[in-house]
């Protein structure tokens, strides 16, 4: 690893890792190699560990001298990264490491990617628990880590973690993205996908045109869904819609993953009207969006060009009800919280709308602090898209995880964080799915807390580390470990 870019960082051991794990493509559902790195690493420890049938891996290290009765301590991560780039980037993250690397334009204090995600959503926390393994020199009591897979398309990793497998009682999970907040709650979640029947008939009018939306800024369907960042399928769906009389639309795609706010869409439709005519009428149409737009999306780009002319084009009727479908679709926050002010309770990110040979397929991902208001949600949608005559299907459905105020390894987190950062810790809920509610369903006996360094944007190509706070985070961690006794 003589070409690190992060040698000069510290801590020495965390970046060492964070590095390698930039080097093994990781995309959910290819964890095989990254999976093989840590089995490997934990034989050159002289470590025991174990990979189970989804893929989770598990390494054991023994207390340290005079700790042995110490509670047992599980360091949780997970090593699936999310796969988003820009549309001009060529990485293939199937077979591409990361490029990352120390941003002059932001002062050298942060660690981000070229054109891609960056993967300190998780690589961070699993780097820190890999230092922790080969640490020589930290004081801890019989300590796990696990290290578990497709955290961010489904949770499959925790969702078939087996009971008795895990020996601790105390888990940290490593995966909270703001340096001196403590999570100790999280929402819910389930995948609704709506399949609507398309009719097609050949096309009427003379010329074929792409229309397509950039530029936006996207981000996590979680943790900045309150943030009324715009949504490509919605701004899309809404321009299409305001042209609707002028036009047949052939093809709506946007978005990628169900996790993140689409930033880029584009249609192909056929139209009697050239260019002078339609621009303006699309133009009035994106200053009004424009304006409904918080400031880091207002460099949003709309362009129009001349493509190839499609074989066929949606029926009128057809059109007027995908378009209202698509435009009736229920999108960013639901609920606030009656118990947590400022968190949001409930929300939906409609994530992807992909045209496919005779239908047109809508993905959201729904999430909640309350199993029941998430149902209820899933309900109203469900009935809402039938009404359209959809196919609805629920899958994929995981627990929040329920905050125990005043467990013992809560405390002794906050405590530790008062001391290194000089004020009391930020205890929060946090509206995203950590896997600790569903971890938490075969072992009801763990305390269970979510700490971490400051990471920006992340499931964005603008995700970012912050080199300070990971120094940081690692210290409190090391306190942490130490006062576990």
């Amino acid at each position: 690893m003589s070409n690190n870019p992060f040698s000069s960082l510290t801590p020495t051991l965390v970046w060492h890792y964070f590095y390698a794990l930039t080097q093994i493509p990781r995309p959910s559902y290819e964890e095989e190699a990254v999976q093989q790195f840590v089995l490997d690493e934990a034989a050159k420890l002289g470590l025991w560990a174990e990979r189970d049938a989804a893929g989770n891996v598990l390494v054991r290290k023994p207390a340290t001298a005079g700790m042995e009765n110490a509670p047992g301590v599980i360091l949780q991560n997970h090593l699936d990264m999310v796969a988003q780039k820009n549309a001009d980037s060529s990485h293939n993250f199937s077979t591409d490491p990361i490029d990352a690397y120390i941003d002059p334009e932001l002062n050298n204090e942060w660690v981000t990617a070229k054109g891609t995600t960056l993967g300190a959503d998780n690589g961070i926390g699993a780097a820190s628990a890999l230092a922790v393994l080969a640490s020589k020199d930290i004081e801890h009591g019989p300590l796990e880590a696990l290290f578990t897979a497709t955290e961010e398309t489904g949770m499959d990793g925790a969702k078939g973690l087996q009971g008795g497998w895990l020996q601790g009682s105390l888990l940290l999970n490593l995966d909270t993205e703001e340096l001196g907040d403590i999570c100790i709650g999280c929402a819910g979640g389930v995948d609704a996908t709506f399949t609507l029947p398309i009719t097609w008939q050949t096309p009427k009018a003379a010329q074929a045109y792409r229309l397509s939306v950039k530029g936006l800024k996207g981000g996590h369907s979680g943790v900045d869904i309150h943030k009324q960042r715009g949504n490509a399928a919605l701004i899309i769906s809404r321009l299409l819609d305001s042209v609707s009389e002028h036009i047949e639309v052939a093809a709506i795609n946007a978005g990628n993953l169900r996790n993140a706010i689409p930033r880029e869409a584009d249609a192909v439709f056929v139209s009697d009207l050239d260019e002078s005519e339609l621009n303006p009428l699309l133009t009035t149409e994106v200053d009004i969006i424009r304006r409904g737009l918080p400031l880091e999306d207002r460099n949003m780009s709309v362009s129009l060009e001349r493509t190839d002319m499609p074989k066929q084009a949606w029926h009128s009727d057809s059109q007027h009800t995908l378009l209202t479908a698509i435009r009736l679709c229920p999108n960013g926050v639901d609920r606030m919280s009656m118990d947590t002010p400022g968190v949001v309770e409930t929300s939906v990110n409609l994530a992807k709308i992909d045209t496919q040979d005779n239908q047109l397929e809508l993905q959201s991902l729904l999430r909640s602090l309350d199993d029941a208001a998430r149902d209820d949600l899933a309900d109203r949608m469900k009935r809402l898209f039938e009404s359209f005559g959809a196919k609805v299907q629920l899958a994929g459905e995981y627990p929040g995880w329920k905050p125990e105020p005043g467990a013992a390894v809560i405390d002794t987190v906050i405590e530790q964080g008062r001391k290194l950062l000089g004020q009391e810790p930020n205890v929060t809920v946090i509206h995203a799915g950590l896997e600790c509610g569903l971890l938490g369903q075969n072992y009801p006996q763990w305390q269970m807390v979510s700490f971490g360094p400051t990471i920006e944007m992340p499931h964005s190509p603008d995700e970012r580390v912050n080199i300070a706070s990971v120094a940081t985070f690692w210290d409190w961690l090391v306190l942490v470990l130490s006062a576990l006794k």
